[in-house]
């Protein structure tokens, strides 16, 4: 059902509100004004016929939450969350949202950098002993540009990989490698599992350290395991403690081990349940399960600078990927589109196993689309576009990379 907050009113003469400047408010903490009943109504009635056509007709199932300085002006939920029960979907329904955790997990050891206990340009070396690379710091893993292997493509059941080894003469040439991958005893990997695979093996690099941009789960599954060295603490305990309770965010936690026994599978366009897999315990670039009105509290957050200022945050939109021409960039845990005049849009998607997801900010002019689905549905990611009723003009389609 729709939640029912508006009634039917055009903005009188004035028509759709004034696009704001691309700004993070000249790097103060945000304080909303408070929307006018009537341009509530505006977004209402603007976003409405957009969800209707590109998501309920196409088989929605999941939630979805549209915000402008804070305050919702749409909100819908749709569907069940557990197919097998029969159970509906409603506000407090926690969804797996994917890629969407890199930005807590970037924004955390933001934070870190602040509470200065961490540098940007620290070696992982710094923190994880065992890591096999060199010439790799914290920034490279946050804005995917370490070049490192991809541990969820060789992890997965793949049983060799290719690699570099010097041949009799010295030269450096490609070798495939058979193992067994290595795993806990209950058959699934831990991010530790991640960190012993690199070490123990040592896949080639994609690339020379900040040779150019690849999105890589590796670089955020590490990310979480330095967390854990600076903290002392679990991943999910210390961002339960330090990030999720702290915030009000009462229905987020993150996944592992200890949870396997509660998991409810997400559903392919068919509804067919994903079970639980080798790689589904592997936290820091997934694992993050929340909701859609605790996501809109955390992007409150961020815009008011109650979890990392103004400054860090700049720094984390900052496009740090330059090498090839166009508008989609990424900073430190945020895709980018950058298209000036309009204003930038600083968003992530998330996409494992029937889960996929969109969390979109118009930063300028506090604008945020939530959207948050357990049975699979592309049109998920393209929905995104209702964005333009912020920006006043036609954005792409932005699908997880």
């Amino acid at each position: 059902m729709i939640v029912p907050v508006f009634s039917y009113l055009l903005l009188a003469c004035s028509g759709s509100p004034a696009p704001a400047k691309d700004t993070i408010n000249e790097g103060k903490p945000i304080v909303f004004s408070s929307l006018k009943s009537s341009e509530k109504t505006y977004y209402a009635n603007a976003i409405k016929p957009l969800y209707e056509k590109q998501l309920v007709k196409t088989g929605f199932n999941g939630a979805i939450l549209v915000a402008k300085n804070g305050e919702v002006v749409f909100e819908d939920y749709r569907g069940m969350i557990n197919f097998a029960t029969k159970e509906p979907i409603t506000p407090s329904s926690t969804f797996h949202v994917a890629s969407i955790s890199k930005t807590f997990t970037a924004m955390t050891l933001l934070r870190l950098m602040e509470q200065g206990r961490v540098e940007l340009d620290d070696p992982v070396e710094q923190y994880l002993p065992s890591f096999p690379y060199k010439g790799i710091t914290l920034q490279l893993l946050l804005s995917h540009r370490s070049g490192l292997p991809k541990y969820d493509q060789l992890m997965a059941g793949t049983r060799s990989y290719t690699t570099r080894k010097k041949n009799r003469r010295g030269k450096w040439v490609k070798q495939t490698v058979y193992v067994k991958d290595p795993v806990s005893v209950t058959g699934l990997s831990t991010n530790q599992d991640v960190l012993r695979f690199l070490a123990g093996t040592r896949p080639a690099p994609e690339s020379q350290p900040n040779r150019r941009y690849s999105y890589n789960n590796t670089n955020f599954a590490l990310l979480a395991l330095v967390i854990e060295k600076i903290t002392g603490q679990t991943f999910p305990q210390y961002m339960k403690d330090s990030v999720f309770t702290p915030l009000g965010m009462k229905d987020t936690y993150v996944f592992s081990m200890k949870d396997t026994g509660n998991y409810i599978p997400s559903y392919t366009p068919g509804k067919k349940p994903y079970p639980l897999e080798k790689l589904d315990c592997v936290y820091g670039d997934k694992n993050v399960y929340s909701t859609v009105r605790d996501l809109l509290a955390w992007d409150k957050a961020l815009y008011q600078g109650e979890f990392v200022s103004m400054a860090t945050q700049e720094l984390a939109y900052e496009p740090l990927s330059n090498e090839t021409r166009g508008k989609k960039n990424y900073g430190l845990g945020w895709h980018l589109y950058v298209d000036p005049p309009n204003p930038t849009i600083v968003y992530h998607n998330g996409w494992w196993h029937g889960n996929n997801a969109v969390f979109r900010r118009i930063i300028g002019d506090t604008a945020t689309i939530i959207i948050l689905g357990n049975k699979f549905n592309s049109n998920i990611w393209h929905a995104g576009k209702m964005s333009s009723v912020f920006t006043d003009s036609e954005v792409p389609d932005m699908e997880e990379e």
